[in-house]
């Protein structure tokens, strides 16, 4: 029997969209990076990052690292402004039932696009 991804663990896309939701709701309230949202449509916004977080979490949809820097390089993002991110993704998905060391591991793989983000 092969082992169950986060993604069907969690309950799949329908979760995902939940806790991206959560997410953003959060990120549009914070201070530091709220304003990168101001202009943005949020449907297209949350369509991509559900995806980007089903990805992580093992699901079907998936992003290149290439795609991943085009998307981002208009920005000026900061290691301060990624923080936050990673601190309002955390507290996002622990309040939405995640494992502490499930959440730990998505964190991580977020971690890993830093350097893709990051101007």
């Amino acid at each position: 029997m092969a082992e169950r991804t986060l993604y069907e663990e969690y309950g799949g896309f329908s979760k995902v969209s939940k806790i991206v939701l959560s997410f953003y709701d959060s990120l549009l309230d914070n201070d530091e990076v709220g304003p990168f949202f101001d202009d943005v449509e949020m449907s297209r916004i949350v369509d991509h990052q559900t995806k980007f977080i089903a990805s992580i979490l093992g699901g079907p949809a998936s992003y290149t690292d290439n795609q991943l820097r085009q998307l981002h390089s208009h920005l000026t993002i900061t290691d301060g402004h990624f923080d936050e991110l990673e601190t309002v993704l955390r507290g996002t998905l622990l309040q939405h039932g995640m494992a502490s060391e499930d959440v730990d591991l998505v964190v991580a793989e977020f971690e890993k696009r830093r350097p893709l983000i990051v101007r």
